[in-house]
C-alpha cells in the first residue's frame, strides 16, 4: 500500500509539474503567433492512450492509438492534445523547431511565418525559457503557500537540554554528541537543518558551539573541504536531534543484525562494552567498528542476549528503529507568518533550496556521488508512505526548482541547449547550421537517455542488493 500511495503521489506532482512547464512554452508561442501541433503529458512512444484536436471546429477524440487519424492532419491551425504512456516528461511539438521529433522533413521546406525559426530571435528565447519560468516562480509560489498555510518548523536552541545529536566523523573537530550548535559563520541557528546544509553543503567552517559536558561556549574550526570529506566518509546527516528510542522495530533480510539474531522489539543495552542511553550513540559505537564483529547485549523480554553481528563498511547492522518523539521536543515549534511575511520567507526558502542544490553538484562528481544517482525510484521515496499533503505540496516545490534548474544547464535536447544557440544567434547575427542543431539535439537525447537509465540502472541494483 505504501507503494502505491509513493507512486501516486508521484505521478499527480509529475503531472502537475510537466503540464505547467509546457505551458510555459505554449502561451508565449501563441502569443507570437507560432503554430503548436502537439501538446503531450508524458511521452507517447509506439502508443498514445488519449487524443484529442479540434479538426475544422467539431471535436475529435482517439483513445490507445498509434498515430494521429489521417483526417486530423485537414486541420493543421489546431494543437492535438494528448496523453502518453512513458512518465519520464512531456513536450509540446512547435512548428519550425528541431526537438524531440527530429521533423527534418519540415525543416528542409521554405520557413513560414507561423513558425519558430520565422519569429524574431528574443521572441524565440522567450519561448525556450517560458518552462524553466514557469517552474522556477510555480516553486516559489507553493514555498509561499506552504509557509502561509502550516508555517515554519524552528527549534528553540538554548531549549535543547541534551544536546544535538552529531556524527562520530566530527569528533576529531571536538564536536560531541551533546553539544549545541549556536551560530554558523557568525549566523543564529534556527533549526538543526540550517547547520546541516551550511556544513554539508557551503563548507561552513566557523561554529559557535555550547559543550555539552561543560556548558563553556566554545569555537570550532573546520576544514575547508568538510563537505566533501563528510560525504566521502558517510557521515550525513552529521547534526541532528537526539532520539532516546533505542527499540528494534524491524530487521532486514539478509543483513548483519539478522544473521546475528536479532528480533523486532529487542531494546540495545549495550554496544562494545558501552551503555546505550540515546540512539545516535549507537552510531556512536558502530562507526569505530566498521567490518568488524561487534558484540551488542540486548534486551529481549525479561531476558539479556547477547550478539555479535559483522559492522558493514557503513557503520550500519541492518535493523531499523523504533523512534518515538525527540527528547527535547519541547524545543521545537511552528513559527506562523501573516501572508505578506510569507512572501519574503517563502521566495528566500525556494532561493535557498536552488543553491543547496546546485551546492550538491561537488558531489556528482565522484565515485560515491556516481553511484549513489537516483532516478524514479529515488524521487518517488521522496514523498511519504502516508499522503500527507504539507509534505507533498514541499517535494513538489523542491522537485519544480530543481526541474526549473536542470532545464536550463546548457545541455542540448534541453530548453538551455537551444537557449545557447539562440544567444549565439544574437550576439553573432547568423542562426547556427541546421546540420549543427540536428547533430546536437541527437548528441543530447543520447546523453540524457543514458543517464536517466543509469540512474533508474542504480536504483534497481539498490532495491536487489
Amino acid at each position: 500500500m505504501e507503494f502505491w500511495i509513493k507512486a501516486a503521489q508521484l505521478v499527480l506532482s509529475l503531472a502537475l509539474l510537466v503540464t505547467l512547464h509546457e505551458l510555459g512554452h505554449f502561451i508565449p508561442a501563441k502569443i507570437f503567433k507560432t503554430r503548436v501541433e502537439k501538446f503531450y503529458l508524458f511521452f507517447n512512444p509506439w502508443l498514445s492512450l488519449f487524443r484529442y484536436k479540434k479538426v475544422n471546429g467539431q471535436k475529435k477524440y482517439s483513445w490507445f492509438t498509434k498515430t494521429s487519424p489521417k483526417e486530423w492532419e485537414e486541420d493543421e491551425n489546431t494543437t492535438e492534445w494528448g496523453l502518453g504512456w512513458l512518465p519520464l516528461g512531456g513536450y509540446v511539438k512547435i512548428a519550425g523547431m528541431i526537438d524531440e521529433s527530429m521533423d527534418k522533413e519540415q525543416m528542409e521546406k521554405p520557413a513560414e511565418p507561423w513558425e519558430f525559426r520565422a519569429k524574431k530571435p528574443w521572441q524565440r528565447l522567450i519561448i525556450m525559457i517560458g518552462g524553466v519560468t514557469v517552474n522556477l516562480l510555480l516553486g516559489f509560489i507553493i514555498y509561499i503557500g506552504i509557509v502561509f498555510s502550516f508555517g515554519k518548523e524552528q527549534v528553540k536552541i538554548e531549549g535543547l537540554k541534551h544536546g544535538m545529536a552529531i556524527h562520530p566523523y566530527l569528533e576529531q573537530f571536538n564536536l560531541h554528541s551533546g553539544d549545541n550548535v549556536l551560530e554558523v559563520n557568525g549566523e543564529k541557528v534556527c533549526h538543526i537543518n540550517d547547520v546541516n546544509k551550511q556544513v554539508l553543503l557551503h563548507d561552513a567552517q566557523n561554529l559557535k558551539v555550547k559543550d555539552g559536558k561543560t556548558g563553556k561556549i566554545k569555537t570550532v574550526k573546520l576544514p575547508a573541504d568538510i563537505g566533501k570529506k563528510l560525504f566521502l566518509n558517510g557521515a550525513y546527516p552529521p547534526f541532528s536531534l537526539r532520539n532516546k528510542s533505542i527499540l528494534v522495530d524491524s530487521v532486514l533480510a539478509d543483513t548483519p543484525a539478522k544473521k546475528a539474531g536479532m528480533k523486532k522489539g529487542d531494546k540495545i543495552l549495550k554496544i562494545a562494552g558501552n551503555d546505550i542511553v540515546y540512539y545516535d550513540q549507537i552510531l556512536k559505537n558502530l562507526y569505530p567498528n566498521k567490518d568488524k564483529k561487534t558484540a551488542i547485549v540486548v534486551l529481549r523480554g525479561k531476558d539479556t542476549v547477547n550478539l555479535s553481528p559483522t559492522v558493514t563498511n557503513e557503520a550500519t547492522i541492518g535493523f531499523m528503529p523504533k523512534f518515538e518523539n525527540y527528547v527535547d521536543s519541547s524545543a521545537i515549534f511552528i513559527k506562523e507568518y501573516s501572508f505578506t511575511e510569507s512572501i519574503g520567507v517563502g521566495v528566500v526558502s525556494g532561493l535557498n533550496t536552488l543553491s543547496d542544490y546546485v551546492a550538491q553538484f561537488k558531489f556528482l562528481f565522484t565515485k560515491k556521488g556516481a553511484s549513489s544517482m537516483g532516478g524514479f525510484a529515488a524521487i518517488g521515496n521522496m514523498f511519504p508512505p502516508v499522503w500527507d499533503w504539507q509534505s507533498f505540496w514541499l517535494t513538489t516545490a523542491f522537485l519544480s526548482i530543481i526541474l526549473a534548474f536542470m532545464n536550463i544547464l546548457p545541455i542540448p535536447a534541453l530548453d538551455g541547449g537551444h537557449v545557447v544557440f539562440l544567444i549565439y544567434e544574437m550576439i553573432t547575427g547568423k542562426e547556427a547550421p541546421k546540420k549543427v542543431l540536428e547533430y546536437a539535439q541527437m548528441v543530447g537525447m543520447v546523453l540524457l537517455l543514458s543517464l536517466v537509465l543509469y540512474a533508474n540502472f542504480n536504483d534497481l541494483y539498490r532495491w536487489l542488493f
